[in-house]
């Protein structure tokens, strides 16, 4: 059974239904390109395009944060994996969430004070400026296109299968036109149009989120244990489905791949590159902790209410009805709108099926913006102005060359996400996690607090994590071997573990360290010492 024939736009009626998602998503549109040309209007150099001319304010941020952070995968794919494996499924929200410890804590402050637009800025500072940007700038742009690739599948397949598209140059045009949008919205706005673009999103995404938490504490009587009792029962699974293990537990491999995930969620968020741009966009250090402190909040109450998400459509709907959707469960929080509404071919089901849709594709929309800043940026600030044109280039030409870069990654990104609609999503978002963690967490935190760290330190480890993260995750099930894998009727898979975190961040690590150690180089005690104090005070900093 495919998702049309789920929802109500296949049942009576369905133009009506059909219209009216058509025109949530027109009005969404619409309305964010007009706040997106409004900010490209007051986006006059580098500091605008790129940081926003630094005016957004520590509640603003932190609201833009949190509507950069929560993707679909947050959205779809945690509703998805709580509705079908209960007790686990719930963990990857509590990963999510103790991410942003780190980022507060490592990340955030000492970031916002010593660079000034990209990662770059922290690694170049006091290190060789061109071999270090170029690697700072592949590992940036290889980052943000895996998690690009798969935002704009996830589009591509909640549009057509919410508007029953059901021809291939139909779901093209589809990724085709996500991809023009989202082009669109940063060579226009910027950061200014992007940031504004993510507050919207935010707002709609917790409001939806509150209004389907309501209704289903409401169909419980608000008691949590009534909700949780009727999971379990219509599970399948009984208590075992609010235990660890039911995902996780069965073999030692599984239990190690959890530790394994676990650690490039927590790790990875604080090397994301459209995560860590995000800290420019704000005045002093402590507008950059008070925005952190407002998305942990923001961010907390959303994975709260994915309990109502997940277990309200395990208690609700069968788990065949779901995995029939969708394999992924990823459809699990779009059923659940239309049956707490009403069900299937209900007024109330289809409206409330229209608003969270419109809110999927406004979190998707918002999100590969923000990817497609962080990659362009880093593409025109560090390798076109500072390697090619070595630092000659004026502020006109960089925001033109970011605006060409923007044009090119999102045709890079068309033209994958064309060629990725049928693949697992779920292990591109793994990817993007593991190289973040992998190749651009160890050579921040080396930059900033070891004085001893060069150079060549500094891209063994870039690109030693960001190569053994990428081969490790071609070979393993994820790519191959399984039904679930990207070519289920391959199997070339030789790395048991779907996410490759436990090798390769110890590895990225231990290349940076070890490549320090034998560096001929000496570290420029005197570059680190101002490093040193500028991310600590912000002292010079901007």
């Amino acid at each position: 059974m495919t998702l049309a024939q789920q929802l109500p736009l296949a049942a009576g009626g369905a133009g009506e239904h059909r219209t009216l998602i058509v025109t949530l998503f027109a009005v969404f549109v619409a309305a964010t390109l007009g706040i997106t040309v409004r900010a490209g209007r007051q986006t006059k150099g580098a500091e605008d395009f790129y940081a926003g001319g630094r005016q957004f304010s520590g509640f603003q941020n932190g609201l833009a944060i949190s509507g950069d952070y929560m993707s679909a995968a947050s959205f779809l794919g945690i509703a998805g994996a709580i509705a079908l494996f209960g007790y686990d499924g719930f963990l990857y929200s509590i990963g999510f969430l103790v991410a942003w410890l780190v980022a507060l804590l490592l990340v955030a402050e000492p970031l916002r004070n010593s660079g000034r637009f990209t990662m770059g800025d922290v690694l170049a500072y006091r290190m060789r400026q061109r071999p270090v940007r170029t690697a700072a700038g592949t590992s940036t742009i290889v980052v943000s296109i895996f998690y690009l690739l798969a935002q704009m599948a996830g589009a591509g397949a909640l549009v057509t299968l919410l508007l029953g598209i059901t021809s291939e140059a139909g779901k093209i045009l589809v990724v085709v036109l996500v991809g023009i949008v989202m082009i669109l919205y940063v060579g226009i706005g910027g950061m200014k149009g992007t940031t504004w673009v993510q507050m919207v999103k935010a707002v709609l995404l917790i409001a939806g989120t509150l209004l389907i938490t309501f209704l289903v504490a409401l169909k419980f009587h608000f008691d949590l244990s009534a909700l949780l009792g009727a999971a379990a029962e219509n599970s399948g699974k009984g208590s075992a489905f609010l235990e660890p293990g039911l995902k996780y537990g069965a073999t030692a491999t599984s239990k190690i791949d959890f530790i394994s995930l676990g650690l490039a969620l927590v790790l990875g968020t604080a090397g994301l590159p459209h995560i860590l741009i995000r800290f420019y966009t704000v005045p002093t250090a402590k507008a950059a902790r008070t925005s952190v402190n407002w998305a942990i909040g923001i961010i907390g109450v959303f994975y709260l209410m994915t309990i109502a998400l997940g277990f309200g459509a395990a208690a609700l709907i069968k788990p065949a009805t779901i995995t029939a959707s969708n394999k992924a469960g990823n459809t699990a929080a779009p059923l659940l709108a239309q049956e707490i509404g009403g069900g299937a071919g209900s007024t109330g089901g289809a409206i409330l099926l229209a608003v969270i849709s419109a809110v999927a594709f406004a979190t998707i929309l918002a999100v590969v913006a923000g990817l497609t800043l962080a990659s362009s940026s880093s593409f025109a600030h560090d390798l076109y102005v500072n390697v090619l044109r070595k630092g000659q280039a004026t502020e006109e030409e960089e925001v033109a060359a970011a605006r060409w870069a923007t044009v090119g990654i999102g045709a890079v990104a068309i033209v994958l996400g064309v060629f990725a609609r049928g693949l697992n999503v779920a292990g591109l978002v793994a990817l993007a996690f593991a190289v973040a963690a992998s190749a651009n967490l160890p050579t921040l935190l080396y930059s900033l607090f070891w004085k001893r760290f060069t150079t060549q330190g500094a891209l063994w480890s870039i690109y030693g994590g960001l190569l053994s993260s990428v081969l490790l995750v071609l070979f393993s099930p994820v790519v191959s071997g399984k039904e679930t894998s990207m070519f289920p009727t391959a199997d070339f898979a030789f790395f048991p573990l779907e996410n490759p975190g436990l090798i390769s961040i110890p590895l990225g690590f231990a290349l940076g360290w070890l490549g320090s150690l034998l560096s001929r180089e000496e570290p420029d005690a005197a570059k680190y010492a101002e490093l040193e104090v500028r991310s600590l005070t912000g002292t010079g900093a901007h």
